[in-house]
């Protein structure tokens, strides 16, 4: 599995960003995609998932409406819908893609990240 993504950069607080990854390889179309975030001297951290077929949707708690996950079948393409972006959103994000029970703790297939700013 290959993950490309696209979309960082800098933006001020209470902006939007959109993060999209495309996934490529023999099983992507049936396999969860989502992102996880690592901050600033912190461990990385699910943010969220969705199933290949885009009926499973999971969240990390911290995300309180502001994110939405989406993903597009046809080109095997997830985004990420960031809003009412904070400070402390400020990460580098990772595409990751797996099976359904390591989607959130465990992924083994990640995207190279790209970075997310966010200033006050």
């Amino acid at each position: 599995v290959q993950l490309q993504a696209s979309g960082g950069g800098l933006v001020q607080a209470g902006g939007s960003l959109r993060l999209s990854c495309t996934g490529s390889g023999r099983a992507i179309r049936i396999i969860h995609m989502g992102w996880f975030r690592q901050a600033p001297g912190k461990e990385r951290e699910f943010v969220a998932a969705i199933s290949g077929n885009g009926d499973s949707i999971y969240y990390a708690g911290f995300k309180k409406d502001r994110f939405t996950v989406s993903r597009d079948t046809t080109t095997n393409t997830v985004h990420l819908q960031m809003d009412n972006l904070k400070p402390e959103d400020t990460a580098v994000y990772y595409c990751v893609a797996d099976q359904a029970d390591r989607i959130t703790k465990g992924p083994r297939n990640w995207g190279q990240g790209t970075l997310v700013t966010v200033s006050s």
